[in-house]
């Protein structure tokens, strides 16, 4: 039987601390997830739902974006994404009667946790201005009112239109359709906060903003480099495939600031022998300095080129450009400035090179470790840089993989959620609809908060996501936030955005993937793209949580309607009744999609064109891949203080809290930690289990405090520390954001501690 929701906020102010642990998954995991599945669901519901998720006649699991084998397993879940799923799931409800109980102070005062944990919203809800709650209001009543809102301001571009990962692309596709149909291009996204970087940086040198590899190249490779990423707890069921890979002989190092469970050893728990001994993933742990991954890179690069035969002169010669200027940049780098950049040593370095130099078939991936800092998209471009000099990219088993965080983050994008959309794509959206979408460039998330600040937009229209809790600088959002006219959120659940609000609020319960979808036309699917370009169907088992929620195609399509009305030749109607009549527009739109529909409706989906991948073609300015040489940076941290960077814990998905524990770091029942070495903390007085403020320094002179964090001495890199997201999002400046893609750089964040 499911438990019923908290009723108080549990403490957090004695966390439990043990040492690290040393493997992933295994036993405890299927403890811990059938544990919150029967909390949530009752055993019954666990079984009917947690069969269905990623199988080909199932659902898209609501959490990360990492593909499946053509071949599935029963349980093709992983623990945090079974969590993912039974807080979807969960037969808990918030009710009206909730909100009558609950005043909006009320809800501002509580965590993410004890949100969250409350289950499904019921009912559309509007704050109205000046009201101290939230209270039901009628579908066509909530629409009305955003037009009302929408149609007063003096510009379209004073409304701004957010999409979180997880939405569809159905849903996405008619959000875009709409925002520009309205006049505007203020489509800020969750993927400007996270792989935005990679984008910036992938399309700059091999033409497209993806990863170039399949499942199976992973499977194949010889040497896989895993950067700045945590898979152990991000992409569990990653951790699959890096022992498929190790099991064909592959080597694989990690480049972290701080050693994870999950590189070290894998308990697979789809094996007697996976659970009992598990295999060793990391060959080779570079525990480097949060910040000196381009600087690492770049030296890397400089020995493949000093070395005879390293490189791949035919590759270079017929498909690369601007080979000479990576050259002359890289014969510039010193070993000293680099070990100091980095924290490694020259014999740590050196392993590293020569198992590059052992490898034909190289492939990176990386995640938030290697896009949240001001130097992200160079050091990207430098990842790049060392597989184009080895002919990495265009063969099986090589290439570039960055590890989307959430399930439909990158299909989103590729359905036109994008504040600087390209020309062709709006070009095609105009012919298909017969509309003049906008071309001046939009506002991204950094950008959208400043222009609530500054009065420059009123409106925030949120499908899906936590938009306060993922943002930086908490106090200047939040203070943004509360200066607009109407904030809207589209949700299944609670979270921090619903407590800090416009003067009038909206919140908007939809579908959730678990749910069946029916419409005018019958039972629906929707489709997603995973991390590897694959796009497949979606579709919900279980009763929708209650009779009046509508789906996120239906929402958008009723919006639309209620304000455009009879101007738009769209017909948003039909979208509305049939999905596919949606699929048969995209296919006319997007490249890729070519009889979207049947393709869809293929079980496992299909696998979207990549020129480099597919056709050793690469669409950029040059014709070719470009080979980049910008200098190298890293943060440079006065005395006295720690570069720290913000991180999940192990009962976390983004801002989504399913407990306050992190069982692979070893540390139980809180939150407010800061892991700092224990050098460090000896040479700064950071005696552990003490409390701190965390006190954040920028170049604005604003005081930015994190208060009251218990200090635990921690195998970090020297000269690091780290806290847990969004608790530690009140540190990272607005204005702090990576060159070129604007991402904020809240994996460099300079702090000082003073007592709590």
């Amino acid at each position: 039987m499911a438990t019923k929701p908290p009723a108080g906020d549990p403490a957090q102010d004695a966390p439990r601390i043990a040492p690290p642990g040393r493997a992933a998954a295994g036993l405890p995991a299927i403890g811990h997830t059938l544990r919150i599945a029967q909390q949530q669901m009752g055993l019954a519901r666990t079984a009917r739902t947690l069969l269905k998720v990623n199988q080909k006649d199932g659902f898209d699991c609501p959490g990360c974006a990492w593909p499946e084998g053509d071949k599935r397993h029963t349980a093709e879940f992983c623990e945090n994404g079974a969590k993912a799923v039974a807080e979807e799931a969960t037969l808990r409800r918030v009710t009206p009667e909730f909100f009558a109980a609950h005043p909006l102070a009320d809800l501002e005062r509580r965590s993410g946790y004890w949100l969250g944990q409350q289950g499904r919203i019921t009912e559309p809800m509007l704050l109205p201005e000046g009201g101290d709650r939230y209270e039901p209001v009628t579908w066509e009543r909530a629409f009305a009112l955003i037009a009302e809102e929408l149609t007063a301001l003096g510009s379209p571009d004073e409304a701004l239109f957010y999409t979180s990962g997880r939405t569809s692309n159905e849903a996405a596709f008619l959000f875009q359709l709409f925002a520009r149909e309205f006049g505007t291009n203020n489509l800020p996204d969750c993927s400007n906060m996270c792989h935005e970087s990679s984008g910036s940086a992938l399309n700059e040198t091999i033409g497209i903003g993806k990863g170039s590899v399949s499942l199976e190249d992973l499977h194949q490779a010889e040497l896989i480099i895993v950067a700045g990423q945590n898979p152990g707890t991000n992409h569990p069921r990653m951790l699959s495939a890096l022992e498929r890979a190790k099991s064909a002989g592959a080597k694989i190092i990690s480049v972290n600031p701080l050693p994870e469970a999950g590189m070290e050893r894998f308990k697979n728990p789809q094996t007697p022998l996976g659970m009992l001994r598990g295999t060793a993933l990391n060959d080779l742990f570079l525990q480097i300095r949060i910040g000196g991954d381009q600087a690492l890179f770049r030296l890397l690069n400089k020995l493949v080129i000093e070395t005879d035969g390293a490189t791949d002169e035919e590759f270079i010669r017929e498909h690369t450009h601007g080979y000479e200027d990576l050259a002359a940049a890289a014969a510039q780098t010193d070993w000293d400035e680099t070990l100091t950049a980095t924290g490694l040593t020259r014999p740590e370095i050196e392993s590293a090179l020569a198992m590059i130099l052992a490898s034909k078939r190289t492939i990176v991936c990386w995640a938030m470790g290697l896009t949240q800092h001001k130097h992200s998209v160079a050091t990207i471009r430098e990842v790049v840089n060392l597989l184009l000099l080895r002919g990495d990219i265009g063969r099986p088993g090589a290439g570039v993989c960055p590890v989307r965080g959430h399930s439909n983050v990158q299909g989103d994008r590729t359905m036109g959620i994008f504040e600087r959309p390209a020309p062709a794509f709006l070009d095609a959206l105009d012919r298909e609809f017969g509309i003049t979408s906008p071309r001046r460039h939009g506002f991204d998330v950094v950008r959208s908060i400043e222009a609530l600040r500054d009065g420059e937009a009123k409106v925030l229209f949120a499908m899906g996501g936590n938009f306060v809790g993922a943002t930086p600088d908490t106090a200047v959002t939040e203070a943004a936030i509360r200066r607009a006219s109407l904030t809207v959120h589209v949700s299944t659940k609670l979270n921090r955005s619903h407590a800090v609000t416009g003067r009038r609020a909206l919140i908007l319960p939809t579908l959730g993937r678990t749910d069946k979808d029916v419409q005018g036309a019958g039972r629906q699917f929707v489709t997603v793209e995973d991390s590897m370009g694959m796009v497949h169907a979606s579709r919900g088992n279980l009763a929708p949580a209650s009779p009046h929620l509508l789906s996120e195609p239906a929402i958008v399509a009723r919006l639309a309607r209620a304000v455009l009305g009879a101007s738009s030749a769209t017909p948003w109607e039909e979208f509305e009744r049939d999905y596919g009549t949606i699929r048969d527009r995209i296919s006319r739109v997007v490249p890729g999609f070519e009889d979207f529909n049947a393709r869809a409706a293929r079980p496992g989906g299909f696998r979207l064109p990549h020129a480099p991948r597919d056709e050793l073609r690469f669409p950029t300015k040059t014709g070719k891949a470009n080979f980049t040489a910008a200098p190298v940076e890293y943060p440079r941290v006065p005395a006295g203080r720690l570069l720290l960077q913000t991180l999940r814990s192990h009962d976390q998905y983004n801002t989504t809290i399913y407990g306050l524990d992190d069982r692979y770091r070893g540390i139980t029942g809180g939150r407010r930690v800061v892991m700092v070495n224990p050098l460090d903390a000896a040479e700064l007085g950071l005696v552990d289990g003490a409390y701190t403020d965390i006190v954040g320094e920028w170049k604005d002179g604003v005081e930015r405090r994190a208060p009251g964090f218990r200090i635990v001495h921690y195998p970090t890199a020297r000269g690091c520390a780290a806290a847990y997201y969004p608790e530690t999002n009140v540190l990272v400046p607005l204005d702090s954001t990576a060159d070129t893609s604007n991402t904020p750089a809240s994996k460099s964040v300079v702090v000082r501690f003073e007592p709590a």
